[in-house]
């Protein structure tokens, strides 16, 4: 058998795994009542429940999906990144969209999923942040990022969903500080310093 011959078994080998792994986790989504795919869908399916609108302008809750509000009827809404970064949103989060009479848009968190920490390294892979944590690659927002004033290769605290294994988001906690030497902690340089992005091989980062 050639190399071609052999590679195209490899990745119809990986097809049929993937696709067993997918249909296992659709059965087992179907027992236990919990979606098994994170989907624009999946979480409509949580907004539905606390979706509403008020008087006096307009009242839309919904869940974050690690970049927007997701509504109950599955229209998304755009969250500023920088109010995700600071709040530290993470997907399942529930939040209350306020539209005012002039057209501004409010957001609040009103109801945090449970939520729990793991360290992972900073890397930059096809155009995208990510932390290495768990054996997978969690993105992360840019300007999560550049509030944390975080490098590629710092080591950083993830805020991660706990009962929302197939969330591909998470929210950066912390960098934590890197040592020198002599055993003390290394200056961090200015966040307007422009830091050279490095692409990486996940393969080799997540040992598959």
């Amino acid at each position: 058998m050639t190399d071609s011959n052999k590679i195209a078994k490899a990745h119809e080998a990986l097809e049929t795994a993937e696709a067993a792994l997918r249909l296992a986790k659709q059965l087992l989504g179907e027992v236990s009542g919990i979606p098994s795919r994170v989907t624009t869908e999946h979480y409509a399916e949580k907004a539905a429940i606390v979706g509403k609108t008020a008087t006096g302008g307009r009242v839309i809750e919904g869940v974050f999906d690690g970049q927007n509000m997701v509504d109950k009827k599955g229209t998304t809404y755009p969250v500023p990144a920088n109010y995700a970064s600071k709040s530290k949103l993470i997907p399942g989060d529930v939040l209350k969209l306020t539209v005012t009479e002039e057209g501004k848009f409010l957001y609040k968190q009103i109801g945090p999923v449970e939520r729990k920490t793991i360290i992972g390294p900073l890397v930059y892979n096809e155009g995208q942040y990510q932390v290495l944590a768990n054996g997978k690659a969690y993105k992360v927002l840019l300007a999560s990022v550049t509030y944390f004033r975080a490098a590629v290769g710092d080591e950083v605290t993830l805020i991660i969903p706990i009962h929302d294994d197939d969330a591909e988001w998470a929210a950066i906690e912390a960098v934590l500080p890197k040592f020198d030497d002599a055993g003390g902690v290394e200056a961090k340089e200015p966040a307007k310093k422009t830091r050279k992005k490095k692409e990486i091989n996940l393969e080799d980062e997540l040992d598959i």
